[in-house]
């Protein structure tokens, strides 16, 4: 009798007991937010997304001291059509296991996270690199529904980007900056400025201040 193969349809996937439901709200932003620049402390973050599943390899370095953290993580929207609710579980790996899971094919990002303080609310503001070299994203999180629901946009943002499924991690790393640009245009989400010409200067700024 042959070894029985993994498939979805025989593999079961418990909810793990370790998994917590991460509460966010992600917005895309022109540049850094006034009061913070390029030179202030941030995080030196690599991802790296494994093909085919829901499976990310995170690792972060602190410049300060030179110390990483790295991460292997879980996480899938508990909605398909809500993307600010999702169930995540994160294992911390030391030096070998880190390189060990290296070995498996991946789509990679690489940003610059700062912290950022608005309102009692802290940010983590990403600068991304690479391919995806002048996008900039925050994001927020929450402890309830209720503080998520009503959460109003910060005044520094050009347009939430929640529940646009192009801009979650999985879906940027298969990506660059000029498709994103394009999914920009074409969605509408500048929408909120004067004229097509506004929100055209500010497709093109947001490139070209990164450049």
């Amino acid at each position: 009798m042959g070894v029985a193969k993994l498939t979805r349809q025989n593999t079961l996937v418990p909810e793990s007991k370790y998994a917590r439901v991460e509460r966010e709200r992600r917005y895309i932003l022109q540049d850094l937010p006034e009061g913070l620049s390029r030179a202030d402390h941030h995080f030196q973050i690599t991802d790296n997304y494994l093909t085919g599943t829901r499976l990310r390899l995170r690792k972060v370095r602190d410049p300060k001291t030179n110390k990483w953290v790295v991460k292997f993580t879980q996480k899938f929207a508990l909605n398909p059509t809500d993307l600010s609710r999702t169930m995540i579980t994160n294992i911390y790996l030391n030096a070998i296991e880190a390189e060990t899971l290296a070995i498996f094919e991946a789509n990679e990002i690489r940003k610059n996270r700062y912290r950022f303080e608005f309102q009692d609310r802290e940010f983590s503001v990403d600068m991304f690199l690479g391919d995806l070299f002048g996008l900039v994203l925050a994001e927020v999180s929450f402890e309830t529904d209720e503080e998520l629901d009503n959460f109003p946009p910060p005044p520094f943002a050009v347009a939430d980007v929640t529940n646009n499924e192009i801009f979650t991690g999985g879906r940027l790393s298969e990506l660059n900056f000029e498709e994103i640009r394009a999914e920009i245009e074409k969605s509408g989400l500048l929408g909120r400025f004067a004229s097509k010409s506004d929100a055209n200067e500010i497709i093109r700024e947001t490139g070209e201040r990164h450049e």
